[in-house]
């Protein structure tokens, strides 16, 4: 059972970071959660929105998923605030 749920949630990492790629011109290796605490940070509505809900689903699960090296290649970069994509708002 272990590997069943190990690659079921291969699969759904692998799923998020597609439509990250393919549909929002993002990173291939950055998750629709990295790309929305980034935007979060710096200030943007739909981020704001979408690390709601998602820390509804599981607690702190924007600020867990925010990696500072990924992301740099995204045909459309991530928002960046004042002191940097990654920096955590006051």
């Amino acid at each position: 059972m272990k590997y069943v749920t190990t690659y079921l949630l291969n699969l759904l990492r692998w799923i998020d970071c597609g439509v990250n790629t393919l549909i929002l011109f993002g990173s291939p290796y950055e998750t629709i959660s990295e790309r929305s605490a980034k935007a979060r940070n710096a200030g943007q509505k739909w981020g704001c929105v979408m690390c709601a809900f998602l820390d509804w689903v599981r607690k702190d699960h924007c600020n867990r998923a925010l990696q500072i090296q990924i992301g740099d290649d995204a045909i459309i970069p991530d928002p960046v605030n004042e002191e940097g994509p990654n920096h955590l708002p006051r």
